[in-house]
């Protein structure tokens, strides 16, 4: 009997000691793995924020075996809400719109009651996007002055299309009030409501080719509204983070000459207190896939390294410098 009760006290150790190795070893994946998922925020699933995210997390997931990372993509209500999702710890990551990057870092415009984001850092540039009028045909509108006693769609809160058309409407002097009906409706709501008359003209801040620019021209009798040359020179003025840009005139229905605009640059962004290893392999996975990352959408077909690094007034987080920085050392080895 006492045999059996050492032997039985003996076995109960064993237990113990290799119950506590598994949850050791439980608690270390678990924090592991923890500590290397990541999310991108990025905005409506019909804009090119998505599957601009989307990609970057298929390359970066890719990977996985090689350096533990595992990436997620979320879709959102965009641009500003992401840089307040990065400043609260929710996001990771996310997408943006260049003139809320600058606004977000130094706590102007709609970023002075949140005061200046230090810790705001560039991970790389991506394209071009242009701020875009749609009108019903039938509404008679053909300017931007025409927009007034209009039903108009601004976007959604949170959104950096409502953001811009705001400061147009600053700079023009207008209030919502100067419109009929001034709706909040997402990206992805707002082709349906222009043809079904709900609205008579929607506001975008978007790369194209856009499926849901595609939708409103495919489905319904639409015209895009340029922005005046006169309006233009004021707003390159007082904003030098918006640059020239125009709506090719080959790629929408019954549209054959550019129309005249102004747009920024999406970026993806991180914090500062994004480890340096995290950042430094998000980029090295995209820019070792950077052809196949052209193709996943029109608007990126023309990035470059030199373009995905350029200087947008905000410092490049230091895995994402580091990464140019090797490029660069690789280049003049080189040559």
């Amino acid at each position: 009997m006492q045999i059996v009760v050492e032997v039985y006290l003996r076995m109960r150790k064993i237990c113990g000691a290799m119950l506590a190795i598994l949850i050791g070893i439980s608690s270390t994946t678990i924090a592991h793995s923890a500590d290397n998922f990541f999310t991108i925020g990025t905005g409506g699933v019909t804009g090119v924020y998505y599957p601009a995210g989307a990609a970057v997390c298929r390359y970066v997931n890719r990977g996985r075996q090689t350096h533990g990372l595992r990436c997620s993509v979320e879709a959102t209500g965009g641009s500003i809400y992401n840089v307040r999702a990065l400043r609260n710890g929710e996001l990771d990551f996310g997408v943006a719109q260049s003139d809320w990057l600058y606004h977000a870092r130094h706590g102007t415009s709609v970023f002075k009651r949140d005061g200046e984001f230090a810790d705001l850092r560039m991970v790389f540039a991506l394209h071009t996007e242009v701020f875009t009028i749609i009108a019903r045909r039938d509404s008679g509108i053909e300017t931007l002055d025409d927009l007034l006693e209009k039903r108009v769609n601004i976007s959604n809160p949170g959104s950096g299309s409502r953001a811009t058309l705001q400061a147009l409407m600053d700079l023009k002097g207008w209030t919502k009030r100067d419109f009929a009906l001034a709706s909040e409706l997402k990206a992805s709501e707002q082709a349906q409501a222009l043809c079904d008359n709900k609205v008579d003209a929607v506001t975008f801040v978007i790369g194209h080719p856009s499926g849901t620019v595609k939708e409103a021209t495919a489905n319904c009798d639409t015209v895009f509204v340029p922005i005046d040359a006169a309006t233009l020179k004021i707003l390159f003025a007082k904003h030098p983070f918006y640059v020239p840009a125009s709506i090719p005139g080959d790629l929408y229905t019954n549209t054959e000459v550019d129309i005249s605009s102004f747009g920024v640059r999406a970026v993806l962004l991180t914090s500062a207190q994004v480890d340096e290893e995290i950042v430094h392999e998000l980029v090295s996975s995209v820019m070792n896939n950077l052809e196949a990352y052209r193709q996943v959408h029109f608007a990126f077909r023309g990035l470059t390294p030199e373009s995905m690094s350029a200087d947008l007034g905000v410092d490049y987080h230091k895995g994402a410098q580091r990464y140019w920085n090797e490029t660069q050392a690789e280049e003049v080895t080189t040559h």
